[in-house]
């Protein structure tokens, strides 16, 4: 059995699945990673409390887990992105999908721990895990835990800085921007969080919505019950924690991934995908790395990027 000291983390992200054209994403900075495509233009803050991961010397946490709503959070992924094509309200989706089966490696209770996300976190939630290309898809509107709606006008927004800024440290929190307050409005969008994700579980309310080309939007997707420390998802209820560590079958650690995808669903394309991934530790210090530079050169290859062989 395998143990989270066995080791540590490596986060990319990019326009597509290609892994290829993925950049190493800086976990824990306030230097996001910029996605521009033929899709969208996109910016992600990747946070994860405790971080043990590459690249070599990154922080542990983040001033972000300080904020009065986020001190329970173990990670966060925050975006900003806009759209170059309109996308239909209920085919804008973002969850996590796989290649390959995974049937074979969940753990025990995976269905019961499904069910009680599924209730209490995220009623929109829908996938098929047990699939030959499993994933779990939420509409971005009922799934993400705040939605910022931008101003197409973006003259007006030359001052308007995200909160708490002044600290250095970027926090989007529910709302508008700009034009986008009146568009909000006009919608009728609650304006709290647990208000809105309600509103847009019906789907009218999502049909009726469109993300427009050239508009802003900012996201936040965040909770306390992911703990990328042992890969575990810890729901409490009574519940044991449910660990891929813990039911970690001997293949190599390099094969278990979780990916986070934001997609249309209607023209099955992605606009930008981010890959968590688990590098054993016991096999870098093995395969000679003298020095952090080594290391790091070692799993991402020498022009910053992993080799076939790591990505598999």
């Amino acid at each position: 059995m395998a143990h989270h000291e066995q080791y540590h983390l490596r986060v990319t992200a990019g326009p597509t699945y290609d892994r290829n054209t993925h950049q190493d994403v800086l976990v824990n900075s306030e230097d996001p990673l910029t996605i521009a495509s033929e899709h969208i233009d996109a910016k992600i803050y990747m946070r994860i409390k405790d971080y043990r991961g590459l690249p070599e010397g990154s922080p542990s946490t983040s001033p972000y887990f300080s904020h009065s709503k986020h001190v329970y959070d173990r990670y966060s992924i925050s975006f900003s992105f806009t759209p170059k094509n309109s996308i239909a309200g209920d085919q804008l989706v973002f969850g996590n999908d796989f290649e390959h089966p995974i049937r074979d490696r969940l753990p025990p209770l995976f269905d019961k721990a499904f069910g009680i996300v599924k209730w209490w976190i995220d009623p929109g939630l829908d996938g098929d895990v047990y699939g030959d290309e499993p994933y779990l898809y939420g509409a971005l509107l009922s799934s993400i835990n705040v939605l910022r709606i931008g101003s197409k006008d973006q003259s007006s927004l030359e001052n308007n800085l995200e909160e708490h800024d002044e600290e250095d440290y970027v926090v989007y929190e529910e709302g508008a921007e700009g034009d986008g307050v009146t568009l909000r409005e006009e919608l009728g969008i609650p304006g709290g969080s647990a208000q809105r994700q309600k509103y847009f579980l019906a789907e009218q309310s999502k049909k009726d919505f469109e993300f427009e080309a050239g508009r802003e939007y900012k996201c936040d997707f965040f909770n306390p019950y992911l703990d990328f420390n042992e890969f575990a998802l810890k729901i409490g209820y009574g519940m044991p924690a449910i660990s891929i560590i813990g039911h970690w079958d001997g293949q190599p650690l390099r094969t278990h991934t979780l990916r986070y995808v934001l997609k249309n669903k209607e023209t099955n394309t992605e606009l930008f995908v981010v890959v968590i991934q688990l590098l054993p530790t016991v096999e870098a210090e093995e395969d000679g790395a003298q020095s952090a530079e080594e290391k790091f050169e070692m799993v991402h290859g020498k022009e910053g990027k992993a080799s076939d062989a790591d990505l598999d």
